[in-house]
């Protein structure tokens, strides 16, 4: 077997599906770095966000064009039928409530136009980067969860899966206090749980990474599916 290559996920996303001129929406959009990305690529972004501070972080950044961002949830996405080419959950679908996850889905298929794509971008619970993150939140479970919902949207008739990718995703990161902040983003109580762990993660962080041009990096295997909405 053909072991997975390293590349980062816009590009693989780049690969596989066209992006200039689709209306995109980016859903769990974080700080807004892949909505800009794929602004900067010729779409029309909107990035869904229910996470104050991420949305906050996303709205203040200098924008790449006239990409929009949006308070909502998967689940339940402020977003009108149809009005989408393309649907991204980029390392997001494992955060929605297990009992939304079929939800978020079929809310994904709803804002599509007709043959319009999702693509579900996954890490996988594997690699260095895992074995740090996990001291925090162990989320095997929860991506299981999230690709057993994208199994049962394909079952069910929402999409046909048009191609499953697994590659190394290139995790950059400028120091352990970056990595603190970034997974204290996610919510309080993990905020609290990265303070109260320092020791142990600082130790961990430093003794897994691998060290390049003065900057922290992992590789983290991902699965990008690619899913066309059905009819």
């Amino acid at each position: 077997m053909t072991p997975p290559v390293r590349r980062r996920a816009l590009d693989v996303i780049a690969d596989h599906v066209d992006l200039p001129g689709r209306r995109i929406a980016d859903i769990g959009c974080g700080d807004g770095g892949l909505v800009r990305a794929l602004t900067a690529l010729g779409g029309a972004v909107t990035g869904v966000e229910c996470g104050a501070e991420m949305l906050a972080r996303a709205r203040a950044a200098a924008p790449a064009g006239n990409e929009t961002y949006r308070e909502g949830v998967a689940q339940a996405l402020p977003l009108p039928d149809s009005a989408m080419d393309r649907v991204v959950f980029m390392n997001s679908l494992h955060h929605v409530p297990l009992e939304c996850m079929d939800a978020a889905l079929c809310e994904a298929a709803r804002v599509l136009a007709p043959g319009g794509i999702a693509l579900v971008n996954e890490p996988l619970p594997e690699g260095d980067f895992f074995q740090v993150t996990r001291l925090v939140e162990d989320e095997e479970a929860v991506r299981a969860a999230a690709y057993a919902a994208v199994k049962r949207a394909c079952a069910a008739g929402l999409f046909r899966e048009q191609a499953e990718v697994i590659y190394l995703n290139p995790v950059r990161l400028d120091s352990y206090e970056a990595f603190a902040t970034r997974m204290g983003l996610i919510d309080p109580e993990r905020k609290a749980r990265v303070a109260a762990g320092e020791a142990v993660l600082r130790e961990r962080f430093h003794a897994l990474a691998q060290v390049r041009d003065g900057a922290f990096f992992f590789d983290q295997p991902a699965r990008l599916s690619i899913l066309v909405k059905a009819g």
